[in-house]
């Protein structure tokens, strides 16, 4: 253990706040893991640690339930798989630093995730663990040097002084794996005893005793009553394989936690600081105030939202955009906080820090996945107790029964049991397969905010789309240009952006942009005497030789235009002196990806909707550009709302993706839903998925991730219940020695784990776009 492990380790004596522990009320540090709100004039706070010491669900239980009865602890929630705590709290009543006392008393320690995480932490942890698992092995190679003559020779052939000697070199090399090497165990299970439980480490303590013991008592008597029966070479190796298959799911663990992990603490812990003299000095990031000047190396990520002062930068935004390639930004233009730089050093000016920032909100969505118990995992962690106990009671009575039989038996018969049915791989099997998801969707910029919606998603049945904003872009392009005879495509727009450069109206800028990007930079542009602009009717100039020319409506512009279209489409006109000049079809841009998203959910069975509150005409368009089953315009929010109800109560399950103000309570509804990260917050904060990227397909990668996600929980759920199945009874029967029942659970919680990183490699990729489908319609 570190130098500050006593920081929130076991102490004794009375509860006084040490300067250690004061740390934690530091204001500066609290802004870190602790966010204050306001309600109804009392203050509460919501603050998100990490737990170190955890090994399984019955460790998240004791945590809790130590602080559930601490006053002015609203709400303590530990999950078992990323050992995260998510505690509110009345900061009126107690401190962070007397809750980390009392949590630190049953032998854990709480650290905000920032020091956690950090590699000195993670380093310390590993390199304990490594030691534990070397002196096992080692020691258990030598115990069974000395144990394997005997598994060789026919009774009688050793002598029995060498054998009594063997066997006291085996006692003395059992030693270190009890009293070090199996610390772990014996720390986890003395803490749930002083609080009235029964952990997952009771029962394995239980069976390494008991085996040291009865070892030792045959050992120093070999004629007295317990026989001249020892197990050492069992009591070693189940030792050692119990920290080998602990260790490495830990870092399995590691790996599919720690993809939110890495992605929630790459904020620097330090930058450069530019003084007024134009010197650096480095200082903590949690010290940093707004407008200073801060120098970003390359590799380094962005501290604060800010404005670039560099000449350029190239940055890597994908955690925020979703977006694999790196961006290049200029002088006066934002750079945001999580977002790396590429390139050289970058000089930026901090506009927003802390949770002010896009990064903070994004790391709060995560913080709510991360601590969130899935139903399945919940379920597991209720039985998880009850389970301890009839495997405790099995052991005693498998003891019992055979010590009738044969004595020599017993107490391998019931250390076997103890271990075999230990039910770690029963806990995990939940939470780590949806945390792998939840990380692998993480590295595409798609946030899960609920892990329990992977299980609603991989249900449904139906996908509901929003359009403006979803299915489209919130912005207006030129979809097509009729001239009168003489004018040309390129004139009449060069034209028409003369005046509409001076508009923010969405058909004025999508005409300025048109000619932005269409027309020849040589060609002739008119000179403007003045230019006004009528509100809801359109634009008017005066040409400097005295000319009018209009853009805008058919009544403002004086002209009688047919339609050459039934659709509901926005248009605009422009005429000059002479009359009607030309007449510019706009239509929402769709998304490139729409169609393609649209199909690949058909192809896999699902049921598209549009449920738009766009008119029935410029719906149907988008509808039928993309694909979907059913269209649904003119749709008030109570109406979205009422059809999402009608449906469901029809047996169909939802998902609805959507992105205004206005879908809030659909997305609310829905059996689950997502949002485009551009969404407004209210839609983002009813959502299970935020897509950051605003990628439709997004959505079916997430479909076909929690189907994926799903499959892999039941996968699990079916191993960990078919291994206790078979191995149960062949430990009652006396078919399995203690070495090997610890195998064996090892082997089931490793088991558990690796198939859940095959998720954390997986993207739902695999989807191409279908060619051909143009951006705008």
């Amino acid at each position: 253990m570190n130098e500050r492990a006593g920081w929130f380790g076991e102490h004794q004596g009375p509860l006084t706040v040490t300067d250690d522990f004061a740390v934690l009320d530091d204001p500066v540090e609290q802004k870190e893991f602790t966010e204050f709100t306001d309600e109804d004039g009392q203050v509460r706070a919501n603050s998100v640690l990490m737990v170190q010491g955890m090994y399984c669900a019955a460790c998240a239980d004791t945590v809790e339930s130590v602080l559930q009865h601490m006053p002015g602890v609203e709400r303590a929630h530990v999950h078992a798989a990323t050992r995260r705590l998510s505690l509110r709290w009345d900061p009126a009543i107690t401190q962070m630093s007397t809750l980390a006392q009392f949590v630190g008393k049953t032998g854990y320690r709480l650290l905000p995730l920032h020091q956690a995480l950090s590699i000195s932490e993670r380093l310390a942890e590993t390199r304990q663990g490594l030691w534990r698992l070397f002196v096992a092995g080692f020691c258990m190679m030598q115990v069974m040097m000395y144990a394997w003559p005997a598994y060789v020779t026919e009774p009688g052939e050793i002598p029995a002084d060498i054998e009594q000697l063997l066997r006291w070199a085996s006692w003395i090399l059992s030693l270190p794996v009890v009293f070090f090497a199996s610390g772990p165990f014996f720390q986890g299970a003395w803490r749930d005893l002083k609080l009235g439980r029964v952990g997952m480490d009771t029962p394995v303590s239980v069976g390494i005793l008991v085996t040291f013991l009865v070892s030792s008592a045959a050992t120093f008597d070999p004629a007295g009553p317990w026989g001249q029966e020892v197990w050492f070479d069992s009591l070693t190796m189940f030792v050692f394989f119990l920290l080998g298959g602990r260790y490495l799911e830990f870092k399995a663990r590691d790996r599919t936690a720690g993809a939110l992990d890495s992605l929630m603490n790459r904020l620097p812990e330090a930058c450069d600081r530019q003084r007024a003299d134009g010197s650096f000095e480095s200082i903590s990031v949690r010290r940093l105030e707004l407008g200073n000047v801060v120098r970003v190396q390359a590799g380094q990520a962005f501290p604060g939202d800010g404005e670039l002062l560099s000449p350029s930068a190239t940055v890597d935004e994908a955690l925020l955009t979703g977006e694999s390639h790196p961006v290049t930004r200029s002088t006066g233009e934002a750079v945001v906080a999580g977002s790396f730089n590429l390139g050289g050093p970058a000089l930026v000016r901090v506009n927003k820090l802390g949770r002010d920032t896009r990064f903070a909100q994004i790391v709060t969505l995560m913080e709510q996945a991360s601590t969130e118990k899935p139903r399945l995992a919940i379920l597991a962690d209720r039985i998880a107790t009850p389970f301890l106990l009839l495997v405790m009671l099995s052991a005693f009575f498998a003891g019992w029964y055979w010590w009738q039989i044969d004595h020599t038996k017993a107490f391998a018969v019931a250390v076997a049991v103890l271990i075999v049915t230990c039910p770690c791989a029963l806990a995990l099997a939940t939470p780590a397969a949806m945390l792998a998801s939840a990380g692998s969707l993480a590295r595409r910029g798609i946030l899960v905010r609920r892990l329990q919606a992977f299980e609603a998603l991989a249900g449904i049945n139906t996908v509901l789309f929003d359009k403006t904003g979803t299915l489209t872009h919130d912005r207006l392009v030129l979809q097509e240009v009729r001239t009168r005879t003489g004018t040309t495509r390129e004139e009449a727009l060069q034209l028409a952006a003369g005046l509409a450069e001076s508009s923010l109206h969405p058909v004025s800028r999508a005409l300025a942009l048109a000619a932005k990007t269409e027309c020849e930079t040589d060609l002739p542009r008119p000179q403007w005497t003045s230019i006004s602009e009528t509100a809801g009717h359109g634009m008017q100039g005066i040409t400097d030789d005295g000319f009018e020319v209009r853009l805008g409506s058919s009544a403002f512009c004086g002209v009688q235009i047919e339609p050459v279209s039934d659709q509901e489409s926005p248009r605009a006109h422009l005429s000059d002196r002479t009359g009607w000049v030309a007449t510019f079809e706009l239509q929402e841009g769709l998304r490139s990806d729409a169609r393609s998203a649209v199909q690949a959910l058909r192809d896999m069975g699902i049921g598209t909707w549009l449920l738009s509150g766009d008119k029935e005409g410029a719906a149907r368009l988008v509808g039928k550009a993309v694909g979907v089953d059913h269209v649904i315009a003119g749709a008030s929010p109570e109406r979205k709302l009422a059809e999402v109800m009608e449906l469901q109560a029809r047996g169909v399950r939802i998902a609805m993706v959507g992105d205004g103000l206005n879908d809030g309570p659909v997305l609310a509804r829905a059996d689950t839903s997502f949002a485009l990260g551009h969404a407004a917050p209210l839609a983002q904060a009813q959502s299970d998925y935020v897509i950051q990227g605003g990628q439709v397909m997004d959505v079916v990668r997430t479909l076909r991730q929690a189907r994926s996600t799903m499959r892999t929980v039941r996968q699990n759920l079916i191993w960990a219940g078919a291994y206790n199945a078979i191995s149960v009874p062949m430990a009652l029967v006396g078919w399995m020695p203690p070495w090997l029942a610890g195998l064996g659970m090892a082997a089931s919680s490793l088991l558990v784990i690796g198939n859940a990183l095959r998720l954390a490699r997986s993207t739902g990729a695999g989807i191409q776009p279908v060619p051909g489908i143009p951006e705008a319609i």
